[in-house]
């Protein structure tokens, strides 16, 4: 194939802006021209909370069109993907990840410590939201969905209905709305979902010229980091209806570069929050994210992943990018 590669994306401005930078960067580093082709997902027909649509939802379509061959080559939030390979395609990039963490944006300036009891706060996700429970700030939290700017209008517009809104300061930053933020929140504080910052770029398996090309766009540290926190959420997902969070960071070790992964099982309600942390070499990844499943496992994380009203084996309540 001469002419340019057919790169599947959502239509949403963040979708947009993610898949034109990978578009971007691939021409630059291959010289070979890529054209955006549309995708509407099951996901942005729906108006359901996120927490409720299921693992996928804004997957699927993408990979639908991947597979019957009407795009070459799909980019995703890697939060979004389910940690279960699918068939016949593969992932051949992580590019440079965003920042991982957590953003609230909030009326008059304030920060997280800032705001008062009985404050309004709006996020997509269940693991934000347990977090902010188990806080214990009294906040009264609630689900939100739309785009960034819709959310971003519910604290800052004429209409504004909400004290706060937490984003994923990766959406924004991508967007060029990193201006708007009040405070980054710390891990320590909000830990963020496996994978969240990082793309994934997906193309067929068998096509191994593609393959090839968009192996350019690799970061391996961003690719380890991911590795590490989607072994601990595969570990485990299996019936996984609770909020799960991790966050690997690479850094110089006394033997050379080193995987520092936390991890994190809370409840809905913020009653119960399990954290540990594990370290390791970026080769041994995924098997420090499985030691680090086991390990909240034997603390009792099975019996939070066990409450009523699980989604079936391999649901992880994570929302898109969004």
């Amino acid at each position: 194939m001469t002419g340019p590669l057919r790169l599947g994306t959502r239509g949403s401005a963040l979708a947009l802006a993610q898949s034109g930078h990978v578009a971007e960067a691939l021409t630059e580093a291959t010289g070979r021209e890529v054209e955006l082709v549309e995708i509407v997902t099951a996901g942005d027909r729906s108006s359901a909370p996120v927490h409720r649509l299921g693992v996928g939802v804004f997957v699927s379509a993408l990979r639908d069109a991947l597979t019957a061959g009407t795009i070459d080559f799909a980019v995703h939030s890697y939060k979004d993907l389910p940690t279960a390979a699918a068939a016949g395609l593969h992932i051949a990039a992580v590019p440079p990840r965003q920042d991982p963490r957590d953003a609230l944006v909030a009326k008059g300036g304030r920060t997280l410590a800032e705001l008062p009891p009985g404050a309004l706060v709006g996020t997509g996700a269940l693991r934000r939201i347990a977090q902010l429970y188990a806080l214990g700030m009294q906040l009264e939290v609630t689900p939100i969905r739309g785009n960034v700017d819709t959310r971003l209008g519910r604290v800052l517009g004429p209409e504004a209905d909400l004290d706060a809104v937490v984003l994923a300061r990766a959406g924004l930053a991508r967007l060029g709305r990193a201006d708007v933020i009040t405070e980054t929140l710390d891990p320590m504080l909000m830990l963020p979902a496996p994978a969240q910052g990082a793309l994934a770029v997906e193309c067929r398996a068998d096509d191994t010229g593609l393959v090839e090309l968009l192996a350019a766009l690799d970061d391996p540290p961003s690719r380890a980091a991911v590795v590490a926190e989607r072994a601990l959420l595969a570990t485990l997902e299996a019936g996984c209806s609770a909020p799960v969070a991790a966050y690997a960071e690479l850094a110089e070790g006394d033997s050379g570069d080193e995987i520092y992964l936390r991890g994190a099982v809370i409840s809905p309600d913020g009653t119960r929050d399990l954290r540990l942390s594990r370290t390791g070499t970026p080769a041994d990844a995924a098997e420090i994210g499985k030691a680090l499943a086991a390990e909240l496992l034997d603390l009792g994380a099975d019996s939070i992943l066990g409450h009523d009203g699980s989604t079936g084996p391999g649901t992880q309540h994570i929302g898109s990018t969004e």
